[in-house]
């Protein structure tokens, strides 16, 4: 497995956010499985970047400061904190890996409230630097790592060394790492060339309206904006460099029109936000905001999700994934948005990608908001995919099978 893991920090580096000789990177990792990001680091510069810095994150303590710091001293977001901020994001435009494996229950039992006005404080501070990942200006990359709790919540019933060796296994497995590198590379390009067909398709297609239908009673019409592109595996920043935001990824994805969605949509799968595991839950929507909600588990957390700005009950992105992929096939549920969403057709609620419509990234966000997308201070994924799930496009009165049962009808 070392083989492996050290392909995958390759695979990071070279086709993740595809590191050029002299730019900087910036990684944000949990302490308690540094081995990636070290070795992460260490291809960086072998790439030739010019500074890798590291950010580290202790769930413990995030947790301690949560239950026991004031309100007031959790709004705070120091000067120091911003001015760090522009300048490895802004000023050096650091390439971006986040090393996300944070513990399901992590913030379970505290007050949502509290952690909900902390981080909307802090999401509004930080809103300005936002733009650089939404707006691939840099280029930016989501993967993961084992941890012995994340590990212990999806397999109970192994020890939690064994759960955390299942776990890398799995991780690499679902994100085509391989022994061989040159292998790794091919399992890539023919993925990456997959979803690109998918996209390339869709895009030549332009629906103005596409019809989610299951038995689980998800029924919702969703308008389209004009001129919108759906996306794939891969993107290019600001300079014309390649990357690949998620690994894994089997997702091929644009924006919806934000006030043209309408009708009832139930969840798949759990949703992790804010450390507190949110399941069994649905929205109703009309005229494209969500006007009702039920949640069987953390209906209060889903609630303050809901509340974090105006445009947080108004989608953001549309995503279609084959309930016949990897990560589905392992039947493994992850609690982890990353791994989840790519096992199954998902939305979010709140901010869409300017991306995700032609020159959308040179325009202004009232200009955004205007071509038909979604702004708010969060962007939440949550899994909608079944194994029945049915998706009709519609162009100029004419209906085209889009999903057949759970995966692609072309």
């Amino acid at each position: 497995m070392k083989k492996r893991i050290e392909n995958f920090a390759r695979l990071a580096v070279e086709y993740g956010v595809n590191v050029q000789a002299g730019e900087d990177v910036l990684i944000t990792t949990p302490v308690e499985s540094p081995e990636l990001a070290r070795l992460i680091t260490k291809v960086a510069y072998e790439k030739g970047a010019r500074k890798v810095a590291i950010n580290w994150v202790d769930d413990y303590v995030t947790r301690c400061n949560y239950e026991y710091q004031a309100q007031e001293t959790l709004n705070e977001v120091a000067d120091w904190e911003v001015a760090k901020m522009q300048y490895q994001i802004a000023d050096k435009r650091s390439n971006r890996i986040s090393i996300y494996a944070e513990d399901p229950d992590l913030l379970s039992g505290l007050d949502q409230a509290k952690i909900s006005e902390a981080v909307r404080n802090r999401s509004l501070k930080m809103k300005d630097f936002v733009k650089y990942t939404m707006n691939d200006i840099v280029s930016w990359l989501v993967i993961s790592v084992p941890t012995l709790k994340w590990a212990h919540k999806i397999f109970p019933d192994l020890s939690p060394e064994e759960a955390y060796d299942k776990l890398w296994e799995v991780i690499l497995d679902v994100c085509r790492v391989s022994e061989s590198w040159e292998d790794t590379k091919a399992n890539w390009d023919q993925h990456i060339k997959t979803l690109n067909e998918k996209a390339h398709f869709l895009n030549e297609q332009q629906f103005e309206e596409v019809h989610y239908q299951a038995s689980n009673g998800t029924d919702l019409r969703v308008k389209l904006p004009k001129n919108h592109l759906w996306m794939s595996a891969g993107s290019s920043n600001a300079k014309g460099d390649h990357f690949i935001p998620n690994m894994p990824t089997e997702e091929v994805f644009t924006a919806p029109q934000y006030d043209g969605v309408n009708g009832r949509l139930v969840a798949s799968k759990p949703l992790v936000y804010n450390g507190v595991v949110i399941n069994h839950f649905e929205f109703t929507f009309k005229d494209g905001k969500v006007v009702d909600f039920k949640a069987q588990e953390g209906y209060d957390t889903l609630a303050e999700m809901l509340e974090s700005d105006p445009g947080a009950r108004f989608l953001g992105e549309i995503a279609l994934v084959p309930y016949d992929s990897p990560i589905s096939n392992s039947n493994i549920l992850f609690y982890n948005t990353l791994f989840d969403e790519n096992a199954s057709c998902h939305f979010a609620l709140g901010k869409a990608y300017p991306t995700c419509v032609e020159g959308g990234t040179d325009l202004e966000d009232d200009q955004v908001h205007q071509a038909g997308l979604n702004d708010s201070l969060i962007h939440e994924d949550f899994m909608v995919g079944t194994a029945d799930l049915n998706i009709t496009g519609y162009k100029n009165d004419q209906a085209f099978q889009i999903f057949k049962e759970g995966n692609w009808a072309f």
